[in-house]
């Protein structure tokens, strides 16, 4: 594993783009500290983003991983290009020549994604530790340390994540193209969702779309802003009120699980067929 790991990191570092793209990744990851310095000025109302709890244990680690989740799109470009390139150098047949397995092959690129998902996993619990060290209220070692949970979704749905693109850099063997695909796919689970929800309710529409893998991946994090105290607050004042759970569950880990071993499976079907 581990030699199947240097060729890989080797190709990416000496890939001025790819590198590029890795070292703008984790900057941009340290950036969700800004949030830290955001004033809002609002009429007589002045208040700074910080001030409002969105570092405070445990809620850090939802708001955090949910943020750092935007950014995957960079290490995305980076997946789906790692496989493009294979192609348009033919370093794939260099290496199948050079006596690694179409399998091996594989398992490389998956545990490059397995590498980088646990980089950027262990890369947010530094950052939202520090932050919240230093601008929680609350800094019992029991508080700090549950809703530890959020960071497992990270892992996963970033996991999940860049299998889908490995797949599609395998498929579709073009990186702007495959990268269109995932907008494209994206796209169609809008719709759907949009379909089904026409034609019977919102519950039944969630309930069927959780299965698609975007849908899935999306649905291990639910967005934070509305647990914050003052949006509570806000919502009470003019007669609403927030229900929502924003639990981490074990069968939406399970869904997405299962998506990135049919990703990584079906990436190995394909590349085992499809003559090279």
């Amino acid at each position: 594993m581990k030699r199947l790991l240097q060729i890989e990191f080797i190709k990416l570092w000496n890939n001025r783009a790819s590198r590029i793209l890795i070292i703008a990744y984790f900057i941009l990851l340290t950036f969700i500290a800004l949030f830290a310095t955001i004033n809002f000025d609002i009429g007589e109302v002045h208040f700074q983003l910080a001030d409002q709890g969105i570092f405070n244990f445990p809620y850090i680690w939802h708001f955090n991983t949910y943020i750092a989740a935007f950014f995957k799109l960079f290490l995305a470009i980076v997946i789906v290009s790692m496989m493009s390139n294979e192609y348009s150098n033919k370093t794939i047949k260099q290496n199948l020549i050079d006596g690694l397995s179409k399998k091996e092959f594989i398992l490389s690129k998956f545990l490059t994604v397995v590498v980088f998902s646990v980089i950027s996993t262990v890369f947010i619990f530094v950052v939202s530790l520090v932050l919240g060290l230093f601008y929680s209220d609350y800094n019992e070692f029991n508080i700090i340390f549950s809703d530890l949970e959020y960071l497992i979704a990270f892992f996963v749905k970033l996991l999940g994540f860049f299998s889908f693109c490995l797949f599609l850099g395998i498929f579709v063997k073009r990186s702007a193209f495959a990268l269109g695909f995932l907008i494209l796919w994206q796209v169609f689970e809008g719709i759907f969702y949009g379909l089904v929800r026409w034609q019977t309710d919102g519950n039944i529409a969630n309930s069927i779309s959780q299965f698609l893998p975007l849908s899935a991946m999306s649905n291990l994090i639910k967005e934070p802003f509305s647990r914050l105290n003052a949006v509570q607050s806000v919502a009470n004042q003019i007669g609403e009120s927030y229900i929502k759970d924003y639990g981490v569950h074990w069968y939406e880990i399970l869904i997405v699980l299962l998506w990135t071993y049919l990703f990584i499976y079906l990436s190995y079907a394909l590349l085992k067929k499809r003559d090279l």
